[in-house]
């Protein structure tokens, strides 16, 4: 259908688990885009994890056909995307491909930090936002505080809203009808040239890589030789079609189509999301307004328990990869875990999701070491230097300052949990900047964090402290100059580098303890004392001592005087020394299993 005026592009965006992929459900059903025998929950929701943990991770493209009640016929090209801040990327590009977005907003837990932030990203881009609030059957649901939410937060005149619900369909033809009114006819139609926007790709086994694209501007077909923009790499159209919600092949995409076009590019590095695609022998002079490079926030080391695996696990890294644009790696070793991979992340979320998906898609057994960020070290000649991780630290007598990143956080909470919830971010080494009172019962709270304190527990406890209903957003903001030292474990004198970490120093000492502690329930007993010790820069800070394991020389000496039995006890001793200095302490894996999922969950 080349007519761009029966075409309508629009994604569906909210906080987590605001109802997106069940209300994308209803409009496949609306539209008997899907049989009803075909249909099932999360229809959109591929993975297994997403379908487990009822959250959406990547982006899913779908055509819809729907017939107006004016008798005409439209076309549909919707976009479902996640709701989670991690995952805030995905979003993006996905509103890139798009003139209209449909905000949920439940009507239950009204207007989210995620809600406000996805807003936003749409109305930078200059979408249409149509507000629907959701799940008005819930016997919890405030309608009218979510439609005066809608007002005072977003701007969006409460009139706009929709009343739906995702479950029972109540709202949906209304919400067809509204896309038809409300979302732009396809933009920037009239360019010349062809410009095809890749807002996200996936690996197959047999076809190589597949482009997820939007065509803005001129037509692509199948053989038609293409290049890519961003690096003038040329390639041939193998095959293309739409989601109808399963890739239908075609011949042939026109402007405002949604669909997918495989080339005979097979390495996964060289497509880059967000780049532009024209004909190579009629290229455009510009490229599309993309989107801004995705820098990872959190680094982890990742290894196989087996060494065995390392080169599984390469693979396996980069097929995951090309399916998720924001997730990078570089070998390194460690003296205590072997070869494996430094990786980073958007977020801690992301983080879990990628090693989760390692474990299962690619049968992996893997660890993860203690999560880190990316830290500005001045040294004393004045020499800058990026550092993410902890075994990379220069010798502190050449350091003159390190600075962290920090973060600009919304919190959006009840009222009720105002007193802990400043005392959580006193204890992060948070600021609090200002608060808006929402309405009686919520209250947003703006702070600046070290995004260092966000990575482990931050976002349970805050659950745990608002009964689930606190919710976060935050954006990246400047470096700020901190106190930071490098705490390292060392076990019989030597220094175990999976276990070091950047901390504060005023909670060196205490994370110190906590992890000798630990390891002295972990560790195995030797035939010698063990010492186990925190350090920062040489300097031990506390410490914990395995005792030996001793056997009973005195066992057969019988009678007689107390001094053979202190003869025999006294070589015992000696013996123990000269075994001390020639032992080395091998570590188990369990116990780098063991001790570095309790930092993960502990914190610093």
């Amino acid at each position: 259908m080349s007519n761009t005026s029966k075409t309508r592009n629009f994604c569906i965006i909210a906080h987590i688990d605001h109802g997106k992929t069940t209300l994308s459900d209803r409009l496949l059903e609306a539209t008997n885009t899907v049989q009803k025998r075909d249909m099932k929950e999360q229809l959109l929701d591929s993975m297994d994890l997403e379908r487990e943990r009822g959250i959406t991770i990547k982006s899913h493209p779908v055509t819809v056909r729907y017939t107006h009640t004016d008798g005409q016929d439209y076309e549909f090209n919707l976009i479902d995307t996640p709701g989670h801040v991690d995952f805030s990327y995905e979003v993006s590009r996905s509103l890139a491909a798009c003139e209209g977005a449909l905000l949920l907003i439940d009507a239950a837990q009204g207007v989210e930090a995620q809600t406000v932030a996805n807003a936003l990203l749409a109305l930078n881009q200059g979408l249409e936002v149509i507000p629907v609030i959701n799940k008005i059957d819930l016997p919890g649901a405030d309608v009218e505080g979510a439609r005066h939410q809608v007002e005072e937060i977003l701007a969006i005149p409460a009139d706009d809203a929709i009343l739906a619900s995702g479950k029972t369909g109540i709202g949906v033809p209304e919400i067809l009808s509204a896309i038809v009114g409300r979302v732009p006819v396809p933009r920037w139609a009239d360019h010349k040239g062809a410009r095809v926007l890749i807002f996200d790709c996936v690996y197959d086994a047999y076809k190589g890589v597949i482009c997820y694209v939007r065509v803005f501007s001129g037509s692509i077909r199948v053989g038609d030789p293409i290049i890519m923009m961003s690096d003038g790499a040329k390639t041939e159209v193998k095959e293309l079609g739409r989601f109808t919600p399963r890739m239908t092949p075609g011949t042939a995409l026109e402007p405002g189509d949604v669909g997918y076009i495989t080339t005979s590019i097979k390495d996964v590095s060289e497509v880059k999301i967000g780049d532009t695609i024209t004909l190579a022998n009629n290229p455009a002079d510009e490229m599309l307004p993309g989107y801004k490079e995705v820098r990872p926030m959190v680094f982890a080391g990742i290894y196989p328990i087996d060494t065995s695996d390392y080169e599984k696990l390469k693979v396996s890294m980069a097929k995951l990869r090309l399916n998720d644009a924001a997730f990078t790696y570089t070998a390194e070793n460690s003296v205590a875990l072997g070869f494996g991979f430094r990786c980073g992340f958007l977020g801690l979320l992301h983080m879990e999701i990628v090693m989760e998906r390692i474990r299962r898609e690619y049968d992996l057994d893997i660890i993860s070491t203690y999560p880190s960020v990316v830290y500005k070290v001045t040294l004393t000649d004045s020499t800058l230097i990026e550092v993410d991780n902890p075994v990379n630290m220069p010798d502190p007598s050449t350091i003159d300052s390190i600075c962290e990143p920090t973060i600009e956080a919304t919190l959006h909470i009840p009222t009720s949990a105002i007193g802990d919830i400043l005392s959580l971010v006193m204890e992060k080494r948070g600021i609090c900047g200002r608060t808006e009172n929402i309405d009686a019962h919520r209250v947003i709270l703006h702070v600046t964090l070290p995004l260092n304190e966000i990575l482990v527990d931050f976002n349970d406890r805050l659950k745990s402290i608002t009964k689930g209903y606190g919710s976060m957003d935050y954006e990246l903001s400047e470096y700020v100059e901190s106190k930071l030292v490098r705490l390292e474990i060392m076990v019989n004198g030597d220094a175990v580098d999976a276990f070091s970490s950047i901390v504060h120093v005023d909670r060196a000492v205490a994370r110190g303890r906590q992890l000798c502690e630990k390891l002295k329930e972990i560790l195995p007993k030797q035939m010698y004392k063990v010492a186990i010790q925190a350090a920062i820069g040489g300097k031990v800070i506390a410490r914990e001592t395995i005792s030996a394991l001793r056997k009973d020389v005195t066992a057969k000496c019988y009678g007689g005087d107390i001094t053979r039995k202190r003869k025999l006890l006294e070589k015992q001793k000696e013996g123990k020394k000269r075994m001390k200095q020639i032992g080395k302490v091998s570590i188990p894996q369990e116990a780098f299993v063991d001790i570095l999922k309790t930092s993960a969950k502990g914190g610093s």
